[in-house]
Parts: structure tokens; C-alpha cells; sequence
């Protein structure tokens, strides 16, 4: 049987038990889970993953289906075919964890990403949250990333630099191998 690749998103309230009924539902369809993430995001939450789904499975027969679990009915549902051909692909393996606090403000996270790129170190997860406080918002982001060795000490001083400068408190820790 042929089978194809599609990327899946699934927002919706969240609620206990909305992942088990998201991958029962599609294992009942036939539908093999690849790489997947969850996240609360606001006051809802997000299921993402790249899904084999078997080739006589439209997408919209998998979104309806996806629909008529309790609880989803009105849930942002978005299923996308894909192919991405084979290349290099910069490096997964996480080699440091970065955490960056402070008071939100505009571009934030697009001045601290952009760090990484003059060192070659690419960003395997990141996750931000937005924290309402009395003195304003608080912005608080995780990075996992993977840095290579010979450069991690001046990436980090340079990631330091950066996180100051945007009034951020920063700090980090090696995962060890």
C-alpha cells in the first residue's frame, strides 16, 4: 500500500486526554506518527506531527475525522502533504540549554536568534512565553540548541552580550553526552 507524508497541526482548547485522542484517532486510521510535538500556546494547545498516512486517505477524510472527536469539533485543524528532498541537514543533537528572561519587547526573539547564525549553531527546539506581571510582560525563552564545541564559548558570551543589551537575564547549561 503506498503512503505519503503530511504535516499535521491541531489547535485546539487544551484539555487532559487531547493527545491520546488525537494519536488514537489517527492510529485507528492507519496513520504512523514521525517526529511530534505539543505545546500550550495561550489558552490552547497545539499538536504537531509529521504523519505516513496511507495512500487511499485523503486529507480531508483525516481533518473531517479529526473533527468529530469530542472536544475538536472546533478545533484549527491544517493537514499538508510534503516532500523535502534529501540534503544536509544541520545538526539535532542538543548540546546546550538557554534560558532568556526579561521585560517583552519588540524583535526580541529575532535579535537573539540571529546570534546563532555567526557561529554555525542551529536551534533544535525553542519555546517562548509571555508572563503578565505588575510591572509589564515578562518574556521568558528556551532554546536547545546545537553549538559546536570550538565555538560554543564565544557564542555564548556573544548570546550574553546580545541578551543584556536587550535588558535579558541569561543563562545556560552544557547537556552532557
Amino acid at each position: 500500500m503506498s503512503r505519503y507524508k503530511a504535516l499535521l497541526s491541531v489547535y485546539s482548547q487544551d484539555r487532559v486526554g487531547l493527545i491520546s485522542q488525537v494519536t488514537g484517532h489517527l492510529f485507528d486510521r492507519g496513520a504512523n506518527l514521525g517526529d511530534t510535538t505539543f505545546a500550550i500556546l495561550g489558552k490552547g494547545g497545539e499538536f504537531t506531527s509529521i504523519l505516513e498516512i496511507p495512500g487511499d486517505l485523503s486529507e480531508q477524510d483525516l481533518m473531517d475525522g479529526l473533527h468529530s472527536v469530542s472536544g475538536l469539533e472546533d478545533a484549527k485543524i491544517d493537514i499538508k502533504r510534503f516532500s523535502i528532498r534529501n540534503s544536509e541537514t544541520p545538526p539535532k543533537e542538543i548540546t546546550h540549554r538557554i534560558k532568556c528572561e526579561g521585560e517583552d519587547q519588540p524583535g526580541l526573539l529575532a535579535r537573539l536568534s540571529e546570534v546563532f547564525i555567526n557561529f554555525d549553531s542551529n536551534i533544535v527546539r525553542l519555546k517562548s512565553d509571555q508572563m503578565e506581571t505588575p510591572s509589564g510582560n515578562r518574556f521568558i525563552t528556551r532554546f536547545s540548541v546545537n553549538i559546536p564545541k570550538e565555538r560554543a564559548d564565544n557564542c555564548l558570551a556573544a548570546l550574553g552580550n546580545t541578551a543584556e543589551g536587550l535588558g535579558q537575564s541569561l543563562s545556560f547549561e552544557a547537556v552532557k553526552r
